[in-house]
């Protein structure tokens, strides 16, 4: 099958490249012709673990390509998936421009029936307002389908090629049938293809996303009252997820959920229920919850050191997961622009995100090359990032390096004993 993706950020690129996989020839489109040259050169914009060599072998075989000719890939291509960005809205509700943008550009560039896919997070409705779009501008028959995303970064391969469900939005078998086939090859150990109405698949991934994030804040909530009581939120952590009916997944306290979909999602889902006259109370809570637990280290740190001003804070972790060069809604931001606020100095590593964070921090903070080079001299650590490198340190050499053997754990990496065995003065989320 021919495929035409618009888009090649997170979304776009990872299912462009995937599609390739499977065989088909896929042409990648952005507006940006410099990032085009750079993927044609075999250069990946994002840090998405096995993304690189899947596109390097697809582009190499000849079945993926990148263009900024937009026309001609329609023109070429049966099926269009729109993956382009929907940023917020000063009110948080998803900013549709670029998606209208792009289906009147597909659609003066028809020459036949196009199946034309919306890929990116777009609210209930946008199917209709995409349709509505293309045939002010074109008079060839068209179908308009809903196909919602759910890659988790760092993972977002296997998630594409293994997926859990597949969704499809559409609303004539013709379509149907054309998703149905796009989509047999990733589906074949008996994940199901769900197929429904347009308004239901939008709201499937806004959905998924608030009942995670809701239950990451409910836990967050649990730890913080843990801390009150006495109690540990380990041990709550574990009997409530041994209950089938609950289970054990996004049942981690922390120091907050960030990234490039649970905020944007919460907040949307908020703002397209009050559009439609409905007041979603309990994402409400889960927005604002999450807000005052990016604040939760800092907290820790005043109330252990006292002024901060002039003291040195090891940071380690700066994007907001593991796996990803990714700080939009990062919990160390918030964190951190406490910390030089309140006159501390910051130096932070990150396995994959200090370029990122060099353009959100400039020269305001250090960038340490390795974790043991941060800990130099600093008052204190604070782990923001649950990094595999992070978990086994040598903590003799921690403590060697550091003024004071002080270590804030924002995602609870770490015993208290065993802390307490090697020195350290700790403080994590949810412990007495």
């Amino acid at each position: 099958m021919k495929i035409a993706v618009v888009g090649t950020g997170y979304v776009g690129l990872v299912a462009g490249a995937c599609f390739a996989e499977s065989g088909n020839d896929v042409v990648c489109v952005d507006n940006n012709s410099a990032k085009v040259r750079m993927l044609q050169k075999g250069k990946i914009p994002i840090y998405e673990p096995g993304l690189e060599e899947l596109v390097r072998r697809n582009a190499a075989e000849g079945r993926l390509t990148f263009s900024s000719a937009l026309a001609r890939a329609v023109r070429d291509s049966q099926v269009i998936f729109i993956a382009v960005g929907t940023p917020q809205d000063e009110d948080g509700s998803a900013d549709l421009k670029h998606v209208l943008g792009v289906a009147r550009d597909i659609a003066k560039a028809m020459n036949g029936y196009k199946v034309i896919v919306d890929k990116s997070t777009v609210p209930v409705g946008t199917s209709r307002k995409v349709e509505e779009v293309v045939r002010r501008e074109t008079t060839h028959p068209f179908s308009v389908v809903s196909n919602p995303e759910f890659l988790k970064q760092g993972a977002a391969i296997e998630d594409f090629m293994k997926p859990d469900r597949v969704i499809i939005g559409a609303e004539d078998e013709r379509a149907i049938e054309v998703m149905l086939e796009l989509y047999s090859p990733f589906t074949r150990t008996g994940a199901p293809i769900m197929v429904m109405d347009c308004a239901s698949a939008e709201l499937s991934k806004y959905a998924a996303n608030s009942m995670l994030a809701t239950r990451i804040s409910f836990m967050n909530e649990v730890a913080n009252l843990c801390e009150v009581v006495g109690g540990d939120v380990d041990h709550v952590r574990k009997a409530i997820g041994a209950d089938r009916r609950i289970g054990t997944s996004f049942l981690f306290p922390g120091c907050g959920y960030g990234g490039s979909c649970f905020p944007k999602d919460v907040q949307a889902m908020i703002r397209f229920a009050a559009a439609a006259g409905y007041k979603f109370k309990i994402l409400q809570s889960v927005e604002d919850v999450n807000k005052t637990q990016k604040t939760v280290l800092f907290r820790k740190m005043e109330k252990q050191l006292g002024s901060l001003k002039g003291k040195t804070i090891a940071v380690w972790g700066l994007s907001f997961k593991p796996r990803t060069d990714d700080m939009r809604e990062a919990p160390s931001i918030p964190m951190i622009e406490k910390l030089l606020a309140a006159g501390a100095k910051v130096r932070a590593y990150d396995p994959e995100a200090t370029e990122v964070a060099k353009g959100i921090f400039g020269n305001r903070i250090t960038y340490a090359p390795s974790n043991y080079d941060a800990l130099k001299n600093a008052d204190a650590l604070v782990i923001v990032t649950e990094w595999n490198e992070f978990r086994r340190p040598d903590f003799s050499r921690m403590r060697e390096l550091m003024r004071a053997p002080i270590v804030f754990d924002g995602r609870n990496l770490f015993t208290a004993g065993q802390m307490k065995q090697n020195g350290f003065s700790y403080y994590s989320i949810g412990r007495s």
